[in-house]
């Protein structure tokens, strides 16, 4: 069966046989805008093709999905949209395997699977009220992406919000739009960095990687809380730096959705210890990860 008869079987499927909709069952979802972040990350806007499932589908920032081609597999990966955004879902990814290929192929017009949203997501009502530090790297800036603008969307809500996004190069920096608007915000700050020898002849930001500028930045602790996403070689460094900084391991979050595959629970990829991430997951605090096994 190739992927066009697919797509039919599966659309007279759901009218007819109610069983089908269930949460093995991906929604079909039209491709609507392709933009490349980097050479090797791309962001795909994606549209309910049940307008109905997509005016009421709702989500909370750092929640997941599974995104699949027919016939080559699927991916997890955040939901990068803002939950204002009705109707549709944006997710970003990075090419290194079989599926992120076959994403990478597709066209305006093509019809995609959607599975979500998964997870936990961040936990909103700590946030609301306080100070918030956002510190991203490379594609982890998916993660944080639809937080970042939840926050933007409900900007009283929020004490003053701090970005750093961070990358390898100044061409790997991702969602440079995004960025050139959130730096306009006056009540927002903006600070970029690439690791050294990354940058550029009219570079203007940082040179460091994201543990060394978050520290050299010194947030205060004091009703703050942190949240971090990005490699997890630098998710590792973030969380000391932030310990060394004296925020309280309550108050420090990170997103660990590159540990995934199936997205239920039933595949045990992500089993680490007592917890499964995608069904635990994938948003934790520090104190959290604390009682996970040490070589976690």
């Amino acid at each position: 069966m190739n992927e066009t008869h697919l797509v039919e079987y599966l659309s007279r499927a759901s009218e007819h046989f109610p069983a089908m909709n269930n949460i093995y069952r991906p929604q079909l979802m039209t491709v609507e805008h392709i933009r490349d972040e980097t050479p090797d990350v791309r962001t795909l806007r994606l549209a309910f093709q049940d307008k109905a499932v997509g005016e009421e589908f709702a989500f909370i920032p750092g929640q997941f999905g599974e995104y699949s081609v027919f016939g080559r597999g699927e991916c997890v990966f955040a939901i990068a949209s803002s939950p204002a955004d009705r109707g549709h879902v944006e997710c970003s990814f990075k090419l290194m395997g079989k599926v992120t290929t076959a994403l990478r192929d597709v066209e305006i017009g093509d019809t995609i699977g959607f599975r979500g949203p998964y997870g936990n997501g961040f936990p909103l009502d700590e946030l609301r009220g306080r100070n918030v530090f956002f510190a991203g790297g490379g594609i982890g800036m998916a993660a944080l992406r639809a937080l970042i603008e939840y926050c933007l969307h409900h900007r009283q809500e929020f004490r003053h919000i701090t970005i750093l996004n961070g990358a390898r190069s100044v061409a790997d920096l991702v969602y440079k739009e995004d960025m050139a608007r959130w730096a306009e915000q006056p009540d927002v700050e903006l600070v970029q960095t690439v690791d050294p020898g990354g940058e550029t002849d009219d570079w203007d930001g940082e040179v460091g990687f994201v543990p060394t500028i978050m520290e050299q930045m010194a947030p205060k602790p004091d009703d703050r809380v942190a949240i971090t996403c990005g490699p997890p070689i630098m998710i590792k460094f973030a969380l000391l730096a932030l310990e060394r900084l004296g925020f309280p391991p309550e108050r420090v979050i990170t997103t660990l959705e590159n540990k995934m595959k199936c997205g239920l629970g039933k595949c045990g990829r992500c089993n680490v210890g007592p917890v499964y991430v995608c069904r635990d997951g994938p948003v934790f605090t520090a104190a959290q990860l604390q009682n996970l096994p040490k070589d976690f």
